[in-house]
């Protein structure tokens, strides 16, 4: 099977209440390593980013943090990561790791992950990319927003397609299989455009 080559993870600075969301963080890092995926993502040390970072790095795999200078301490940037850029800011953060990766990946996390989510979707609607975006909704974690879409849809503030922008998954073999599927269809060289 063929893999993006590397993934921008958004996931809580948090690990959350339900343990089950910290397990699946590390398998899904190990996973990772495994199959030579390059890790992306927001660079911290602490919550369900940290476990990621530690998991690929402990699988022997590759890892890239990008961080916001404002954050560096807030979020505890994570220096034992093989690059670590720091930004000058959210919006220079979210575009950086946009650059850096073939496909994006949702675990569960709080406002932050929802805002970095629903802006990759919406780029991908204005046609800036077309690179898989999939959400893990482990124990239906994400149940809302496949509803919240629907109901744009419904409410015709949003085209039919809008769903087919990303993909709702329920556990860590299902995520895999889905992005396979999607780099099999997809040309591995296109970066997309910004």
């Amino acid at each position: 099977m063929n893999f993006p080559s590397a993934i921008a993870v958004f996931c809580g600075s948090k690990a959350g209440a339900d343990p089950t969301h910290a397990r699946s963080a590390e398998l899904f890092g190990h996973e990772m390593a495994k199959r030579g995926i390059r890790l992306i993502y927001g660079g911290g040390r602490i919550g369900l980013m940290g476990l990621v970072a530690r998991a690929v790095r402990d699988g022997g795999g590759q890892v890239t943090g990008v961080i916001p200078d404002f954050l560096m301490q807030l979020e505890v940037g994570d220096t034992e990561n093989d690059v670590l850029e720091v930004t000058d800011s959210m919006h220079s953060r979210k575009l950086r790791m946009f650059e850096l990766a073939d496909a994006f990946v949702s675990l569960a996390g709080g406002l932050g992950t929802l805002d970095e989510t629903i802006e990759i979707i919406t780029w991908k609607q204005l046609r800036l990319h077309d690179k898989p975006i999939i959400v893990l909704n482990e124990g239906g974690y994400w149940d809302l927003l496949p509803t919240m879409v629907d109901k744009f849809i419904d409410g015709g503030f949003a085209g039919a397609k809008s769903r087919g922008l990303f993909e709702v998954v329920d556990d860590i073999d299902a995520l895999f299989h889905a992005l396979a599927n999607a780099s099999a269809a997809k040309n591995p060289g296109d970066k997309g455009r910004m």
